[in-house]
């Protein structure tokens, strides 16, 4: 909570306690609550609409207040001014307290997203990009003249830029960020009210800010976030790549990610729904997956091209096209694994809890990183066994890695803004995001992308139990 937040907070616990203090100190602690949290609401709404966590603070506030401040006043006639009988004020101060614990233990449940400070050398930049495939119709609309609409949000190593505004999170503005906190909010079939903090959170990022001046080009990561996902779920983890010298490519697939603004000002909303069958819900799965390894392979060739100055970029010259790794969440992850398998210019995997759904799944020739959540009686059982035959079709070495206490959110920006509940988020603190996601990531991706000398296989078991699958099937 901030701190004009907090100051409410205590405003109205000491409303509450004055009918309980000391007869001289009764007055000077009323108005002065009264005050504090007059005061301090008003604050709270400058810097920006009062966060709906304060609205049982603000309503016990009122409830005690005139019994609080009342009986200060001079009684008619001369007559002492009645107090609440101490039989009726204890329930209702009790009341009223626990009223007023609704709104930090809401706070904590939900808050605004702290983004950790990436502990790479480098700045982080950040810049928004759409790009149209011509060749590839929209198979989601009815216009055969539509064609297939990506954007995409890079993430890369950038100068310095002191004093510069950092980013918002999910959105280049706070408007476009609140779209997407609302589509993501129906998605997951909750209220929108509860993820209100996310479109005036800020990240570690700056907008627009100059590539980092420093001789050679920078490996790339494509990222594909969950189903119902957007481009910007894994920032936190994407800045940290960035900081240590990776260009991070996020992609918003329309029609698929929860909400997605397009430039000419359209928001696409997600057309992805259940059927509750789950073999029809696997073709769909099927479907899904290989229109976005469509979308990573064109998001690929484009960064190609901007490399080559073909098509405009901030990165022109500063990207090297020829290793470039596809990395996915969830069904992102299915896509990863899907895009490698078709596409060679892809130079290596990570797959981040994302099960297979590639109904012909042929050998492949990268390595691949793929980490898992803590495996228990609530898990698919068909998921390790598929993913680990997936895994041995590689004519490379290939790592799974299992992160203990680690849920299917883990692996997102989720744990910074939703209830630190362990089997929705994993039991990882708060402070720990991206913490071993992205430490096992670098590692991977450092040598395979890099060729730093070494077996990941050791850098590796330092974030859980590790599988290796050998070239040729050997584990």
């Amino acid at each position: 909570m901030s701190l004009p937040e907090i100051l409410v907070v205590l405003g109205a616990v000491a409303l509450v306690l004055v009918r309980w203090l000391p007869e001289r100190v009764r007055r000077p602690v009323a108005v002065g609550a009264v005050a504090v949290v007059v005061l301090s609401a008003a604050g709270a709404t400058v810097a920006g609409p009062l966060r709906w966590q304060l609205a049982p603070v603000l309503v016990a506030a009122a409830l005690v207040a005139p019994f609080a401040v009342a009986p200060l006043l001079p009684g008619r006639a001369g007559r002492p001014p009645r107090r609440v009988r101490r039989w009726l004020a204890l329930p209702g101060s009790a009341a009223c307290l626990l009223l007023i614990a609704v709104g930090p233990l809401a706070a904590w449940a939900f808050p605004a997203p702290a983004f950790p400070q990436p502990s790479g050398r480098f700045a982080v930049g950040t810049t928004v990009l759409e790009w149209t495939d011509g060749q590839r119709p929209e198979t989601a609309t009815a216009d055969p003249a539509d064609r297939r609409t990506v954007v995409v949000q890079l993430w890369y190593p950038a100068r310095p830029s002191k004093g510069a505004p950092r980013a918002p999170y999910l959105g280049r503005t706070e408007q476009e960020a609140e779209i997407v906190a609302d589509g993501l909010a129906s998605y997951a079939g909750l209220p929108g009210f509860l993820l209100d903090g996310l479109p005036r959170a800020r990240t570690r990022s700056v907008h627009d800010a100059a590539a980092a001046d420093c001789a050679g080009r920078f490996p790339v990561v494509l990222f594909s976030p969950g189903l119902g996902g957007v481009r910007s779920q894994n920032t936190a983890w994407a800045e940290e790549l960035a900081s240590h010298g990776y260009v991070v490519a996020g992609l918003d697939h329309p029609y698929d990610s929860a909400a997605v603004l397009l430039a000419d000002g359209r928001v696409v909303r997600t057309a992805v729904t259940a059927t509750g069958d789950r073999a029809e819900d696997e073709q769909h799965a099927v479907r899904w997956t290989e229109v976005r390894a469509a979308d990573l392979a064109f998001v690929r060739s484009q960064l190609d091209r901007m490399q080559r100055g073909e098509i405009p970029g901030p990165l022109t010259g500063r990207l090297d096209t020829a290793r470039v790794a596809v990395t996915g969440h969830s069904l992102g992850g299915a896509a990863a694994l899907m895009a490698a398998r078709q596409d060679a210019g892809f130079a290596a995997v990570v797959d981040l809890d994302g099960a297979p759904h590639d109904p012909a799944p042929t050998p492949f020739h990268q390595p691949v990183l793929a980490l898992t959540q803590a495996i228990g009686p609530q898990t698919d059982p068909d998921y390790l066994p598929h993913l680990t035959r997936v895994l041995a079709l590689s004519t490379a070495t290939t790592y799974r890695l299992t992160v203990p206490g680690a849920a299917h959110l883990t692996f997102t920006d989720a744990p910074l803004y939703l209830p630190s509940v362990p089997s929705l988020v994993g039991s990882a603190d708060r402070s720990d995001v991206p913490g071993p996601t992205a430490a096992a990531c670098l590692a991977f991706l450092d040598h395979t992308l890099r060729g730093t000398p070494g077996d990941p296989a050791a850098a590796l078991t330092a974030y859980g139990e590790l599988t290796v699958h050998h070239a040729g099937g050997g584990a």
